[in-house]
């Protein structure tokens, strides 16, 4: 989706950098970087130092950076385009029961693609003339504060990766269920715990929670927040 986004628009200046959110790395994203040949850089951050630096909580999340190097728009959820999961109908038949009911689930999610790519398209043909480029107030304003709390949840998840990168996955896992306790609404972190856990993200005894239970918990419409363009 982004390939044929960049193709249109990097003649007019813009550069897309994707980023994969994965700390197994190219193991679980390589293939599909692969299968996506994309012309644009697309990265792997093992780490998540994107979404540390840059205040990312879900994915798919953009951040627009001017050519001085400026943030102009904090992250937000960014989809160029409709995903599969609401385009496609759920599967049947031979597939997971716990997946099937994550399809079903997905297809209840708010995204708005139209409203996000034309807000981008007016940022690249009026730069910081567009209504869509954020004063400095502005992005500091939606990115949030950091409090005890929130620096707290960091660093727990920085040592829970480090640890079970280590092989010493037994004493991560209170440092993951910390840093979900610490920040209930980031699910980079949730995810991240669940997917070393289970391949579908779901209900497993090393962490609390799952995908599906926590999506219903707070609605499927609210998995996102809305643009606020």
């Amino acid at each position: 989706m982004w390939q044929e986004l960049h193709a249109e628009l990097s003649p007019k200046g813009l550069e897309v950098v994707t980023v994969a959110l994965d700390l197994k790395g190219v193991e679980a994203a390589g293939r599909w970087i692969e299968a996506a040949n994309p012309s644009h850089p697309s990265l792997i951050d093992q780490a998540h130092v994107v979404d540390e630096l840059f205040g990312i909580v879900n994915v798919p999340s953009g951040v627009w950076i001017d050519e001085e190097g400026t943030i102009v728009r904090p992250a937000e959820p960014a989809f160029p385009a409709r995903p599969g999961f609401v385009r496609n109908r759920p599967s049947s038949g031979d597939v997971d029961p716990y997946l099937a009911e994550v399809q079903r689930e997905a297809r209840k999610i708010r995204i708005e693609p139209d409203r996000y790519v034309s807000a981008l398209r007016d940022w690249v043909e009026n730069g910081q003339r567009s209504e869509f480029a954020l004063g400095p107030d502005e992005v500091v304003r939606r990115s949030g504060e950091r409090g005890r709390d929130r620096s707290l949840a960091a660093a727990h998840f920085e040592l829970a990766q480090h640890l079970w990168r280590g092989g010493r996955e037994a004493e991560a896992v209170p440092h993951f269920r910390a840093a979900r306790r610490l920040q209930p609404d980031n699910w980079t972190y949730k995810r991240q715990a669940w997917v070393l856990a289970h391949r579908f993200q779901a209900p497993t005894e090393l962490f609390e929670g799952d995908w599906l239970s926590d999506v219903r918990a707070i609605g499927a419409e609210n998995y996102y927040p809305a643009l606020d363009m």
